[in-house]
């Protein structure tokens, strides 16, 4: 049973920044992708994963049950995520997804209350090669034509081209993904236009002390499969586990094989020394 309810933090520059909660037991918390929000990314993953955690989905500035702000810069987010996991008073492990796997690697490296972390697809954008910049801002053009004409699914199915397979568009279409996303393609839009994606440094990983496993789809595109071989590699206590016949958008496609990685890592955190 979920027992769904609410939690509520306010950052250091005065933004409420809220998730909705679910189930009992540790806390887990749940960092979205930036194309939806923290619901639309996790409610499949931790409806497997209630009965033993207390899953907390929090949502980026401007989406979800989180308050809208101009600064989206991705330092500005992490201290939003630190100041989330600070408020639950308690060791937390960290889930993220894509854009939020490397939220939680950051955040990991800057506060000793995460006991474990877990990025599922990270994207660490500073490894793409010239050609794969390219499919980037590609997607990234595409998407901004279709906002300016008010096509705010389509604008957001049209940046999921980049890193989703055909198979997981269809499928992310047939349940209604991009029709509740496309109201975020405007916070989208000036994510990317507030970050870099050739910033980054891989020191940062080798400052984090909890157990990483980084979770990455046997189909995905072959820049996810760079990025955890290249953390996994970089951080002290890391591994890469694969999830057989998933893509980028496994929390989508593939929530039960998810939680169960999420469980062993977890779980495993938890027993003593």
């Amino acid at each position: 049973m979920s027992n769904q309810r609410t939690h509520y933090v306010t950052t250091t520059d005065g933004v409420t920044i809220g998730g909705t909660v679910h189930g009992e037991g540790p806390p887990l918390v749940f960092l979205q992708g930036i194309i939806g929000d923290g619901d639309l990314d996790w409610h499949a993953v931790q409806t497997h994963l209630n009965d033993r955690f207390t899953c907390h989905l929090p949502s980026l500035r401007g989406r979800g049950l989180s308050a809208d702000h101009a600064d989206l810069s991705f330092g500005r987010l992490v201290e939003d995520v630190l100041t989330y996991v600070d408020s639950i008073g308690e060791p937390t492990g960290l889930v993220g997804w894509s854009g939020g796997g490397g939220m939680a690697l950051l955040a990991a490296a800057q506060s000793d209350a995460v006991n474990g972390v877990a990025p599922v697809e990270p994207g660490m954008m500073y490894l793409l090669d010239e050609q794969e910049l390219g499919a980037l801002g590609g997607a990234v053009a595409a998407t901004g034509k279709l906002a300016a004409e008010g096509r705010l699914p389509e604008a957001a199915r049209a940046f999921a081209g980049w890193p989703f397979t055909d198979d997981e568009i269809g499928l992310a279409e047939d349940a209604g993904y991009f029709e509740a996303a496309g109201r975020y393609v405007p916070n989208l839009l000036s994510f990317i236009q507030q970050n870099d994606p050739t910033e980054g440094d891989a020191a940062v990983l080798g400052s984090i002390s909890a157990p990483v496993l980084v979770l990455v789809g046997s189909d995905t595109n072959p820049i996810f499969t760079t990025s955890a071989r290249h953390v996994a590699d970089h951080v002290p206590n890391g591994r890469v586990q694969e999830i057989r016949g998933a893509g980028h958008a496994a929390p989508l496609t593939h929530p039960a094989a998810l939680a169960e990685a999420l469980t062993e890592l977890f779980v495993s955190v938890q027993q003593p020394a």
